[in-house]
């Protein structure tokens, strides 16, 4: 006879006291850690636990008994459902002070890290809070994400098409967007319109888990240039309906730079394996920085919020103190951005990075500036980056890091150790690997600057930069 399942408990009266790493809001209840996600501190709420674990408990609020006088109020009529902008409650001051002390926190808790006397530089904060990215991806479902008011409020609710994002957690569930504060104009124009003229023209809505349907996903990149591209991305190569759908944006909305299309028939919604077809104008846009050009492509990578990105690139610049005779090695070098931003500063620049086209664009860049002490190899970081890579390459004065969110391999490290570049400059979109990757160099290199960049408001994720130095 099989024990009888213990249901989860509901906590009453917890008082939120802080926010955990990963943005949750946390209180304490019986000496155990409560994680809840969209209150603030100084809340105190009713909490329905959904998971226990020994060391903590995870749940959701299901009664405010008192709110917090921190708190803010959303601005989207998504916030709570959809995934992103998840901190919206919390002013965007106090937003700042968690991300800092996130980042303290991080590297002197888990990396136990010795930081220099004037501890972690404010934080750069980001002149936008809505509006600063450029770069969304919606997904198309014949079923919009039904909110639990509409379900409590009973009635014949009809099965209706969506084009937006993911609820978190739930793969096939698709939240229908009505305005999306996080890209400027005209984005939220074309993804209504696209949905308007896929309803009007009986175009079926891709279904995830039956794989049935015609429409998948689009793509909408948006450059401080003003340049805007489009790439939808159909389940079938319908010539015919394609070439519809595709003609009337050109002609409905003019200002795309860029209008392109995929044909995904693939089961999962991957993209980077898939041919982009040009429908209309380039098959590029341009981003600018500091008189520099960058040609976006379809599957080029680029800091998603363009004016923080140039921030964030003169920390880095800056830390690397560079005098122009220096030899730099730019690791996890993407499409070359901090390689050509670093160039005029440098005697030369050597780029690595896994993903063989954002090379090409690494190239293409140099060569569209005028940059020639630039070079830059494809392939894994753990292969090419070796001593006789160095040996022939030049030993380097400065190294900087900007690797992906799992940090930095070991063995790639150790080839960094060996080399002993007088400067280090580690940028990372997660403090914690960053952390874990400094302690593994702290016996030859000190940290001597800290300095946080908010490249994403309304969310908890902040990018760090720090500058070590050999002892």
């Amino acid at each position: 006879m099989c024990a009888k399942r213990r249901e989860n408990p509901l906590i009453e009266g917890l008082e939120i006291t802080g926010i955990a790493a990963e943005g949750k809001a946390m209180g304490h209840h019986d000496g155990v850690v409560v994680f809840v996600p969209l209150a603030v501190p100084g809340d105190v709420v009713d909490v329905q636990v959904r998971s226990k674990r020994r060391r903590f408990m995870e749940g959701y609020v299901v009664r405010w008994v008192r709110r917090s006088p921190l708190r803010a109020e959303p601005f989207c009529e998504h916030f709570g459902v959809c995934g992103g902008c998840s901190w919206q409650s919390l002013p965007y001051s106090e937003q700042l002070r968690f991300k800092q002390q996130q980042v303290f926190d991080q590297l002197s808790r888990i990396g136990r890290l010795e930081l220099p006397e004037e501890g972690v530089r404010p934080i750069i904060g980001s002149a936008r809070t809505t509006f600063y990215r450029n770069k969304l991806e919606f997904t198309f479902s014949p079923k919009r994400w039904l909110t639990y008011e509409e379900i409590a409020e009973g009635g014949g609710i009809e099965p209706a098409p969506a084009l937006g994002f993911h609820v978190p957690g739930m793969f096939d569930k698709i939240l229908d967007v009505k305005k999306c504060w996080l890209q400027p104009d005209p984005s939220n124009d074309i993804r209504l319109e696209i949905k308007r003229f896929c309803e009007e023209h009986d175009y079926p809505f891709y279904d995830i888990r039956s794989h049935e349907g015609f429409m998948r996903g689009m793509v909408v990149r948006t450059a401080s240039t003003g340049e805007v591209m489009v790439i939808v991305v159909f389940a079938e190569p319908d010539a015919e309906r394609i070439d519809a759908l595709m003609s009337h944006l050109a002609v409905r909305f003019p200002e795309i730079t860029s209008l392109m299309y995929m044909v995904n028939a693939k089961l999962n919604d991957s993209l980077g394996d898939l041919e982009a077809v040009l429908h209309s104008g380039r098959d590029h846009i341009f981003e600018q920085m500091e008189g520099l050009r960058f040609k976006i492509g379809p599957k080029s990578f680029y800091q998603t919020n363009s004016e923080q990105a140039y921030e964030l690139y003169k920390v880095t610049r800056e830390m690397a103190g560079l005098t122009g005779t220096e030899t730099v090695y730019d690791l996890y070098t993407g499409t070359g951005t901090i390689a050509n931003f670093v160039a005029g500063r440098a005697a030369s620049v050597v780029g690595i990075e896994y993903v063989s086209e954002a090379i090409v664009d690494a190239r293409e860049n140099s060569a569209m500036n005028g940059i020639v002490n630039t070079v830059f190899y494809a392939g894994d970081m753990k292969k090419v980056l070796t001593d006789s890579f160095v040996a022939a390459n030049g030993h380097p004065d400065v190294v900087i890091l900007d690797p992906p969110r799992a940090g930095v391999d070991a063995p790639v490290v150790d080839v960094i150790l060996r080399a002993a570049p007088e400067t280090i400059v580690y940028v990372s979109c997660n403090p914690a690997t960053q952390a874990r990757d400094i302690a593994l160099m702290q016996e030859a290199y000190r940290v001597v600057a800290v300095q946080p960049v908010d490249m994403f408001p309304h969310t908890h994720h902040v990018e760090n930069v720090v500058k070590l130095i050999k002892k």
